[in-house]
């Protein structure tokens, strides 16, 4: 398909010319520049760009903030597990007597870190369901930096929460 419209009745901004080529786009370049220039010597080529640089300038500040996101969401699990793991230390230091009297009167060691585990995975059973809701709630207002990927990603909202409980 071709569109000629007289430049003298469309005086916009320029003219664009695109190319296509089987090869590398940058050879291209000097052959279109002679080509051009022997057409009409006044004819000035400001910038010459592949496609494949436009699409990742128009792209640039989505995948940033898309990067930007990511290193937070990163940082905010490992804060997470950072917080699960200091709160089961300190619920474990704070039932160490307890837990000595339960072993000096004959209970298995198995069955006293039961005893921590199971009060730590109420809390992280908590925390997840607090945390699951929220996350339901907000994925909605990011649906514009998801490009072909759905807020509610099953898998993001299973791994997640499975790497937090382990």
């Amino acid at each position: 398909t071709e569109f000629i419209a007289p430049v003298a009745q469309d005086g916009g901004s320029g003219l664009y010319l695109l190319l296509k080529t089987a090869g590398n786009p940058a050879d291209l370049g000097p052959r279109a520049r002679d080509l051009l220039a022997s057409m009409d010597p006044n004819l000035a080529i400001v910038s010459m760009t592949t496609l494949d640089e436009v699409r990742d300038r128009s792209l640039a500040r989505q995948r940033f903030m898309l990067t930007l996101l990511g290193a937070f969401s990163i940082v905010g699990v490992l804060l997470a597990v950072g917080g699960v793991d200091g709160v089961m230390a300190q619920l474990a230091r704070g039932r160490v007597r307890e837990m000595g009297i339960r072993i000096a009167l004959g209970a298995k060691a198995a069955e006293v870190q039961w005893l921590v585990v199971r009060h730590g995975l109420k809390l992280v059973g908590i925390g997840l369901v607090i945390g699951l809701i929220g996350a339901v709630l907000l994925s909605q207002s990011i649906t514009a930096l998801l490009f072909q990927v759905d807020p509610l990603d099953p898998l993001t909202f299973v791994v997640v929460p499975l790497l937090l409980v382990l």
